[in-house]
């Protein structure tokens, strides 16, 4: 009973030890007095609060998927603003029932402002962006866009910056800003269905319908062209030295792949304008000479 009774003294003098330890005040915001308690408590907290809504994130994206039929852009937008919106709360609630006095977290917060107006003006500017992105959802991810002279696949859409993926398979991070400030062609924005146009050039002896026909049967018999909006053939303009018409066709197999289509529709249209004995022209010159410029006796 004796060795009990010393151990239970020994825990109480632990506990009364650790109670004064986390009693030390480490400063003061307004009328609250900050100890180590309450940082550790804030501090955790933040720390679940964090990991809590990252599951919470997870979640809303997989049940929503599996429950509707919506794009994954849009439900990682949801999931995204959720999360954001579930952290800002939840740093209150835990700030407010820790005793911290938030009215001066707003003094705070305004001097913290007036810095990041100063020092930080392009990170906030980026923060900023991609919370519209992620509300009005100009880009999701798994659109096709094209910025300045970059073209790829939208992988992920984060705070600060937006990741592309290239044909070459190339990772590039762009800031969010980019797609606000600049102009953006997103190829998948309302469905993934794109019209693409191919050049091509025949000679002046050529029948034009003849020409017509031989590139409509080639998209016939191609595999990723689609049948509905029908391919079709512009007759473009009367060029230098050649007939010049655009093949438009429509596709959603190809639309992160149209150099491969193009390879793929160019070596058929020139097996099939050689069947058919269709001329493809190369540039021509007339040249006219007047005799009064040519120096006498130049034909002997």
């Amino acid at each position: 009973m004796e060795v009990l009774k010393n151990i239970t003294l020994a825990l109480k003098e632990f506990f009364k030890e650790i109670n004064d330890l986390f009693d030390i005040e480490l400063f003061k915001m307004g009328d609250s007095h900050i100890t180590i308690g309450t940082f550790s408590y804030v501090l955790f907290s933040i720390i679940l609060l964090v990991f809590l809504s990252g599951i919470l994130k997870k979640r809303i994206s997989k049940s929503i998927i599996k429950k509707y039929k919506i794009n994954p852009g849009t439900v990682l937008s949801i999931a995204t603003i959720t999360r954001y919106t579930v952290l800002m709360l939840g740093v209150v609630i835990i700030l407010n029932s820790a005793g911290v006095d938030l009215s001066a977290i707003g003094i705070l917060a305004g001097a913290l402002g007036v810095g990041i107006g100063f020092g930080l003006q392009n990170i906030t500017n980026n923060f900023i962006s991609g919370l519209i992105i992620l509300f009005e959802q100009p880009i999701r991810v798994g659109d096709r866009v094209t910025v300045g002279d970059i073209e790829g696949d939208v992988i992920k859409i984060a705070s600060r910056a937006t990741t592309i993926n290239t044909n070459d398979n190339i990772t590039l991070i762009i800031p969010n800003s980019e797609f606000i400030s600049n102009k953006v062609i997103n190829w998948s924005h309302n469905d993934r269905n794109v019209s693409l146009r191919f050049p091509v050039s025949v000679s002046y002896k050529e029948d034009p319908e003849q020409v017509r026909k031989a590139l409509l049967e080639i998209c016939l018999n191609e595999e990723g062209i689609l049948e509905n909006p029908k391919p079709e053939v512009l007759f473009t303009e009367f060029g230098n030295s050649s007939l010049n018409f655009d093949l438009r066709i429509w596709t959603t197999d190809y639309i992160n792949r149209p150099r491969i289509l193009k390879s793929k529709l160019y070596f058929k249209i020139f097996v099939k304008f050689k069947e058919e004995g269709i001329e493809i022209p190369y540039p021509q010159r007339d040249i006219h000479f007047k005799s009064s410029d040519l120096p006498e006796g130049w034909m002997k």
